[in-house]
């Protein structure tokens, strides 16, 4: 079976009890592939072990001594635009989530979120998606509608594209972005640009979601979903 990649993260957090916490968990399931390569207890030092150790992934409090979190981030994306950065904190309004994701950050999750929402997290950070816990989405889908004029925030925003649809629709049949990029004869990158968008769009926060939805459209028929359900693990 081939090796899966090991990913380089370091962990900016001010309280040591969290960091050790953070690591510990890492530590002890190296089915994460996940190595802490360095840590940091305020937003300077973030941006040093970035510069030194150029790991894969930064997780990224925001309320930090000397350099806050939102200004480390705009740092980091500077000289290390290669490297994701994942926020973990404890604030969820609109205004600090937008800000953070203009300033470059890859993904958001709540500190009172599951450790199983922020492996999920990490996961879809690591794979080159976008991630929002559900709680942010919400606010941020919110935000969205309310800002584009649509009064009733039940109300979906615009329907999906025609090749949105033809995404969608192969994504809920079972197939990776790689396989819809090599169907499609589009980039891996429109693949996951024209998903995250969508999802999005639509307020869908995970695949299950969205096969849920293309089965809602008449996109795909349920029985081809019949004992496939582990597909969407990854």
């Amino acid at each position: 079976m081939e090796d899966r990649k090991t990913s380089r993260v370091v962990i900016a957090e001010d309280h040591k009890m969290l960091r050790d916490m953070l690591r510990s968990l890492f530590d002890s399931d190296p089915g994460t592939g996940i190595t802490v390569v360095g840590e940091a207890e305020n937003g300077r030092e973030a941006v040093q072990r970035v510069a030194q150790h150029r790991p894969d992934l930064v997780l990224m409090d925001l309320s930090m001594p000397t350099m806050n979190g939102h200004q480390a981030i705009l740092e980091i994306k500077k000289f290390a635009p290669e490297t994701k950065i994942l926020v973990l904190t404890m604030y969820s309004s609109e205004e600090v989530v937008e800000s953070v994701l203009k300033a470059g950050a890859d993904g958001y999750v709540l500190k009172r979120d599951s450790l199983a929402e922020l492996r999920a997290a990490i996961r879809n950070v690591l794979e080159g998606n976008s991630y929002l816990s559900p709680e942010v989405s919400k606010k941020v889908l919110l935000g969205y509608r309310q800002a584009a004029g649509h009064g009733d925030a039940g109300a979906l925003p615009e329907t999906p594209t025609p090749r949105e649809r033809e995404i969608i629709k192969l994504v809920a049949e079972g197939f990776k972005s790689k396989e819809i990029a090599e169907a499609l004869g589009i980039s891996l990158k429109t693949v996951e640009t024209h998903r995250s968008n969508t999802m999005r769009r639509l307020g869908i926060r995970n695949a299950a979601e969205l096969t849920a939805y293309a089965i809602k459209e008449g996109l795909v028929r349920k029985s081809i979903l019949k004992g496939d359900e582990g597909s969407f693990a990854h």
